[in-house]
């Protein structure tokens, strides 16, 4: 999780267990908008979308997943039915990437056996670039790109070529590094602005110009859009919703007014 900066110096900022795991989270954020209203209720939007629970007892034992009371792994479904949200209310979902822990929620085993898309009423939001490379696999990880997260989906897509705003108000921003396609999210609320930078910062320790992942695909331009994003949030007061941040994962750069 911490690309060059060696054990002895990471281990004191989180530490790890017997197996050498740290405790990570897979944040995800849901967005209401009371205008425009849709079918009698508000809009909503939902930013990732977790591993999902299509996993075997191996993996289940490699990672570690939350699990439900009744045994199986916790999952936004979980977390939205939690919140009194139906999966099938969902109006758009983005993702920043489209590797397991992001893009893993957006299907589920369903009836029949067979993955299927979890949000049937949503558009999925991604960068052209993004699904064309996780279509060809294209990563240092063979195991990441999963064809049950991309499948059932396809016919859910609204590919983007750069920055955009899909819906009002939530911009996208391409923010090269992680992968050739990742972006990062930005919306406003009554407090200012709020951006969801994805891998680019993971967790509060990835702050560090050098701690970034050993599996970006481009570590010198995450580095580099790092660097610019962090800018950017100190200089306009952002609030950042960090992806895998275990802890407090809403920080705020900079001073507000």
């Amino acid at each position: 999780m911490f690309g060059i900066i060696p054990k002895a110096m990471w281990s004191r900022w989180v530490p790890a267990d017997a197996e050498n795991r740290i405790p990570l989270a897979m944040n995800c954020v849901l967005l209401e908008r009371d205008d425009p209203c849709v079918r009698g209720r508000p809009m909503r939007v939902l930013v990732e979308t977790g591993a999902g629970a299509k996993w075997t007892d191996k993996d289940r034992a490699i990672y570690a997943f939350e699990p439900t009371h009744s045994g199986g792994i916790r999952t936004v479904l979980d977390a939205l039915a939690e919140a009194g949200v139906g999966a099938d209310t969902i109006d758009h979902v983005i993702v920043t990437h489209l590797h397991f822990d992001h893009a893993g929620g957006l299907t589920h085993v369903g009836g029949d056996g067979r993955a299927t898309c979890s949000f049937p009423a949503a558009r999925v939001h991604v960068q052209r670039q993004e699904w064309e490379d996780a279509l060809a696999n294209r990563s240092t990880m063979t195991r990441t790109y999963l064809p049950d997260n991309l499948q059932p989906i396809a016919d859910r897509l609204v590919l983007h070529d750069g920055a955009t705003s899909p819906v009002a108000g939530i911009d996208l921003h391409p923010a090269i590094g992680h992968t050739w396609g990742h972006q990062v999210v930005r919306w406003r609320d009554g407090e200012g602005t709020v951006c969801f930078p994805g891998d680019v910062m993971p967790t509060v320790h990835h702050a560090h110009p050098a701690s970034s992942l050993a599996y970006d695909m481009l570590p010198y331009d995450t580095m580099q859009t790092k660097r610019a994003l962090l800018e950017h949030a100190d200089r306009g007061a952002w609030r950042l919703v960090l992806d895998h941040e275990p802890g407090e994962c809403v920080v705020r750069r900079g001073t507000p007014g």
